[in-house]
């Protein structure tokens, strides 16, 4: 059964002023499509940390690493949205029809452990930058975000909770606002964004192995496939395009649009974080960074409070976004994998084993923080198992999403498809290089 909407009368000229949320819903920004959320929920407090820590260690020498990275995030995640809107299923659903069982059991784990450890990693985080904001205990503020979150996952319906997570991608802009705060050269930042200047060793290779592992993340591909078709069922009348053919024009050219915009967000976005730490903090001679919350703190000594201000905001922003999507993803894994049903918009007493899946990650990420596992740990291990399944994940979505089996008429084009393999490759190297010691 689902969480039925709310009557909404729309105001006339005799009526009383539309409420808040009526307004918020009818705003441009409501009508925007998964896309932003995904390419938002890419910039969590953890993969701020990462690209803090490549702009403090080498300056502006890996701005390279984001023009790269943005037409293979887009393409992989362009070909996740399309599996879910041709096929009206989550990605995990597409699996377990086309491959062998052993291949679901083993990606959903894995995305389940990584998703929990992130999660414990970027709680940590905006507990740490609530308590320089507020003063106030940093474990609290974790109780305290943790429980909101999870509060309004289960509790309210995905066509408000959504438009609340799309508000909230507004706290990316912090980061382009930071470039107002400090001086950048901006001759020389065009200049090593097509002309780097580094020595390949192990250090540039871990931190090149942590950008594409943070931007092309497994989660992010369960989320969009599943987004798609949460969006689906909420339209009346509307199919899978599968199954509803004359619809697939306009709705594939959405998605295109939806999904290269919002991962060029995600994409500019990062460029501006590596390149505000690279003008301040690799300037100053502060290289050693491992936490998002330390980025803001060494901040503030050297580009302002205002600065510091509009790191922090923006890591507690996105926090609340990547926290929700990152449960969010592991549930529609797991409940598609276990025939349960799925959906946030469905009453958590219709859909018990969905919501247990988002609590039980939730609450556990919690508890890391009062375990002896410290957070930059979780972070690592994050990582590496995201490293294992990214490439074979990323594998069977590019044959799921060329398959006419599964696709009917409305396989990926060939670019999608290249674009697709090269990211591949270079996520393969990277997975590679980061089993390699020095």
């Amino acid at each position: 059964m689902l969480r039925p909407r709310p009557d909404e009368t729309p105001a006339g000229p005799d009526s009383a002023p539309r409420s808040l949320w009526a307004r918020l819903k009818t705003h441009p920004l409501a009508h925007i499509g998964p896309g932003l959320i995904t390419g938002v929920a890419d910039d969590d407090p953890s993969g701020i940390a990462t690209y803090s820590q490549a702009g403090a260690q080498f300056g502006l020498n890996m701005l390279w690493t984001m023009p790269l990275a943005y037409p293979l995030m887009a393409a992989v995640q362009s070909m996740c949205a399309r599996i879910g809107r041709v096929t009206g299923q989550g990605l995990a659903a597409n699996i377990k029809a086309s491959f062998p069982p052993i291949v679901l059991r083993a990606v959903v784990l894995l995305l389940l452990c990584a998703n929990i450890l992130n999660i414990a990693a970027d709680v940590a985080a905006m507990g740490e930058v609530a308590e320089m904001v507020t003063h106030v205990n940093r474990h609290l503020m974790t109780v305290v975000f943790v429980l909101g979150t999870l509060t309004l996952q289960v509790f309210v319906p995905y066509h408000r909770y959504v438009v609340f997570l799309k508000w909230l991608t507004l706290s990316l802009l912090a980061y382009g606002l930071v470039l107002f705060t400090v001086k950048v050269p901006w001759g020389q930042v065009a200049l090593h964004t097509v002309w780097p200047r580094f020595v390949p060793d192990g250090k540039a290779a871990a931190v090149i192995v942590g950008v594409f592992g943070t931007t092309i993340s497994p989660y992010l591909f369960f989320w969009q496939a599943s987004e798609e078709v949460e969006d689906m069922r909420r339209k009346p009348g509307a199919a899978a395009l599968i199954r509803d053919p004359k619809a697939a024009k306009n709705e594939l050219r959405r998605i295109k649009w939806d999904t290269w915009s919002g991962m060029l967000y995600s994409d500019v976005t990062a460029y501006c974080i590596i390149l505000a730490t690279a003008v301040t903090l690799h300037v100053a001679g502060i290289t050693d960074i491992e936490t998002a919350a330390q980025a803001a703190s060494a901040l503030k000594p050297l580009a302002g409070n205002l600065a510091f201000f509009l790191f922090a905001m923006g890591i507690l922003g996105v926090g609340l976004i990547g926290v929700p999507v990152l449960a969010g993803s592991g549930a529609y894994a797991m409940a598609e994998a276990m025939g349960w049903k799925s959906g946030l918009e469905h009453r958590a007493e219709d859909a018990r084993g969905f919501y247990a899946v988002i609590a039980i990650s939730v609450l556990a990420g919690l508890v890391i923080q009062y375990s002896p596992i410290s957070p930059m740990k979780a972070l690592f291990w994050s990582a590496v198992i995201n490293g294992v399944v990214a490439v074979p994940l990323m594998v069977v979505v590019i044959l799921l999403a060329s398959r006419k089996s599964v696709m009917g008429a409305f396989t990926a084009s060939r670019t999608l498809i290249v674009l697709g393999w090269i990211a591949t490759a270079v996520m393969g190297a990277a997975a590679v290089r980061m089993f390699i010691p020095g």
